[in-house]
């Protein structure tokens, strides 16, 4: 049997990442959306690129769940932006509603599925997400610290001028304005960027790397897309090919960091099973404050969630 990913959204960020997955052959797809002729016309044009690009993963695009069956990773990109007039409050119901019905649709079909949140607000849905589906923490993975790790690394590249490849970043923490980017843990090839980049200098890439979002939806008016897709995609490739990588993505902790019974971003080891390890790395007391704060932020979300 062949590897089969389901893509939940076949907007910009859930087109993306089916791409992104059948570009890098990780599997083949299924692309769902309400709206009619959506992901089937965008799965039948990315099926056309197949002979240009030279992949020979297939995408189908549906409007209901049955072809979901038996899927490896499910990743939910469902959800309403929000729009004028319509509190916080309000955007975290409607999408509290959105993401509970698409899990439970896609549980019944995929039991044994890994499931990826990509929806907003990020931790909160990933609860929403455990809840409904009943899954071990291993098998419910938030996108955050992957695509904010990705943000920083390239203002930290574009600073010294260096190959992004060089670059390496953790940020911890809640999807939002609370995200603590760790300066200690960042490097290029290796050095810490604290001995190569001055303070300020620091201080401004933890700026913008925390309003990272908002940078790119004050210039769009809508938001971004191409690396939240690139981020998904990478995380996915960790699991299907259970490459043991070590990525910071929004896990439910027990316990770890002094936290517990919350989503947080964390360091953590994917592989074929989902989540094989959560890495804890060493704190200092401003740092453990930060991730305490972000954690706040996290559970006064969640305390609004209507799902039991």
């Amino acid at each position: 049997m062949k590897t089969k990913v389901t893509v939940v959204g076949a907007g910009n960020v859930g087109a993306t990442v089916a791409q992104g997955i059948a570009i890098k052959e990780i599997a083949d797809v299924v692309l769902v959306d309400i709206v009619e002729g959506v992901p089937q016309g965008k799965s039948l044009d990315l099926n056309e690129t197949a002979p240009v690009i030279k992949t020979d993963s297939i995408l189908l695009g549906t409007n209901g769940y049955d072809d979901t069956a038996n899927s490896d990773v499910v990743v939910i990109t469902a959800g309403l932006p929000r729009k004028p007039g319509m509190s916080r409050d309000d955007l975290l119901w409607k999408n509290e509603e959105i993401v509970a019905g698409v899990t439970r649709e896609v549980v019944k079909r995929s039991p044994n599925s890994i499931l990826v949140i990509v929806s907003n607000p990020l931790d909160a849905m990933c609860e929403v997400a455990r809840r409904v589906s009943g899954f071990p923490r291993e098998r419910v993975i938030g996108m955050a610290g992957v695509l904010d790790s990705a943000r920083m690394r390239y203002f930290i590249a574009a600073e010294l001028n260096v190959s992004v490849e060089n670059t390496h970043a953790f940020v911890l923490g809640g999807h939002g304005d609370t995200m603590v980017p760790l300066p200690r843990y960042s490097t290029v090839a290796g050095i810490p960027i604290t001995e190569l980049i001055a303070k300020e200098r620091i201080d401004a890439i933890v700026d913008r790397t925390r309003n990272g979002g908002a940078e790119i939806v004050n210039l769009l008016k809508t938001s971004a897309w191409y690396a939240p897709g690139a981020s998904t995609v990478e995380m996915v490739d960790a699991i299907l090919k259970d490459k043991r990588k070590i990525l910071p993505c929004a896990a439910f902790l027990t316990g770890e960091y002094g936290l517990d019974k919350l989503f947080v971003g964390v360091p953590v080891k994917l592989g074929r099973n989902g989540i094989e390890q959560i890495v804890e790395i060493k704190l200092t007391d401003d740092e453990r404050a930060a991730l305490q704060k972000s954690a706040d932020a996290v559970k006064e979300l969640v305390d609004k969630l209507k799902t039991a």
